[in-house]
């Protein structure tokens, strides 16, 4: 039987990432694999994550099984990280939550609990979108459409076309978005967008679904939370999923979490059985290292407050390379507007070069990024910065 099987290919940022890994030249530089990097270019354990795990190291007592949902100490202080302490849908106990395996995880089951709801749902993203989307939602038997978003041309969002489609949705249709620092473009809705967004699906009947992967590296913890909360207060039915790999640094340890709301605390209840029984039938219970960790930071206030000084620097580190980066641009010989990179927010940014430049980058400079030209502007350091200003100036001044 195995036979018959053809090879996938490997997913491009993997496959980019292996490349990156055997090149010998000593000015190489990662662009494209999604993960935080200081400026000696390595991606750091946080302060705060280092000082729990020594705590938990003497402190804890069992390696049994968590629940399916995972623990509720985690899950209260989750919920209270992306709702805040007082949003109306927690103290009226419309809010079912599950640790998963990473963000991932969270997405996977959402569509699996969605798919449950209906035979028949759909979901519109963004386009662009995070390249994982599909393959997760899909996965899970459920139908894609596309409403527009990023534009290209003038490198902001294209917000009536955005609005405009979804005018085409139909009522029971789900729509996700980026709760913040959008993937790949780095283009944020602001709080107007996000009203009138709201406004538009409820009066069409649609359902938010809300991936939130990056709080706290756009704007801040609290403002990153913006849409997310505003969608929760309005909306009798959503889903959240978020992420700990980008903010706490817990790549590896696969820690996010899914958030369910309904109309009532009776259907929540509901719901979250529905979630459970879906859950115990693909993975039975979440990886507890991640979690106990992100629950002895956000249960202590003295680590809490060490997490938060330490998420503000990276924050502000990124924050400084776009306008960098920028300076260096707009003093080289480079032609052209770069300025809107220092004007998004998190991680990325269309850089806003051929799939052919790209590769010329990669092959004579050793600047590894995806052929979308979507760059991790965390990859940068002062070190390397004018050695990629220098490159991009050459490859563009070749076309």
């Amino acid at each position: 039987m195995f036979e018959h099987l053809q090879p996938l290919p490997q997913d491009p940022i993997l496959s980019l990432l292996g490349e990156y890994r055997v090149d010998t030249h000593p000015h190489k530089l990662d662009l494209g694999i999604g993960v935080y990097k200081d400026e000696q270019g390595n991606t750091p354990i946080i302060g705060a994550v280092k000082e729990a795990e020594s705590r938990l190291l003497t402190s804890e007592q069992s390696k049994s099984y968590t629940a399916p949902a995972g623990t509720a100490e985690y899950n209260h202080l989750a919920s209270a990280l992306v709702f805040g302490t007082e949003h109306p849908a927690l103290k009226d106990q419309r809010i079912i939550s599950a640790q998963t395996p990473g963000g991932c995880g969270a997405l996977r089951m959402g569509a699996e609990f969605l798919r449950g709801c209906s035979q028949k749902s759909r979901v519109w993203v963004s386009l662009p979108t995070w390249a994982n989307h599909a393959p997760l939602l899909t996965g899970a038997g459920l139908e894609i459409a596309e409403y527009p978003y990023y534009d290209y041309a003038t490198k902001g969002i294209q917000f009536e076309a955005m609005l405009q489609t979804l005018e085409q949705a139909h009522a029971g249709d789900f729509v996700l978005l980026h709760g913040c620092c959008h993937n790949p473009s780095g283009a944020d809705l602001n709080p107007a967008q996000w009203q009138a967004v709201a406004d538009l699906m409820a009066r069409k009947g649609l359902i938010p679904f809300v991936d939130m992967a990056y709080q706290g590296l756009g704007n801040g913890l609290e403002q990153d939370a913006f849409g997310v909360r505003l969608l929760a207060e309005h909306f009798p039915e959503m889903l959240v999923a978020t992420s700990c790999s980008k903010n706490f640094g817990l790549y590896r340890e696969r820690t996010g979490t899914l958030f369910i709301i309904a109309a009532n605390p009776a259907q929540a209840e509901t719901a979250g059985s529905q979630l459970f029984s879906k859950i115990r039938s693909h993975y039975s219970m979440p990886p507890a290292h991640g979690a106990a960790i992100v629950e002895t930071i956000l249960a202590d206030t003295g680590l809490t407050l060490s997490w938060k000084c330490e998420l503000a620097s990276m924050r502000e580190r990124i924050q400084g390379l776009r306008q960098q980066l920028v300076s260096a641009i707009t003093a080289s010989d480079i032609e052209g507007d770069f300025t809107f990179i220092q004007h998004q927010f998190g991680m990325f940014s269309f850089l806003g070069i051929s799939p052919q430049q790209v590769e010329q980058l990669r092959q004579d400079y050793s600047i590894y990024m995806i052929n979308s030209s979507r760059m991790n502007i965390a990859g940068l350091n002062q070190s390397s910065m004018d050695y990629f200003v220098s490159a991009l100036a050459k490859v563009l001044s070749a076309r």
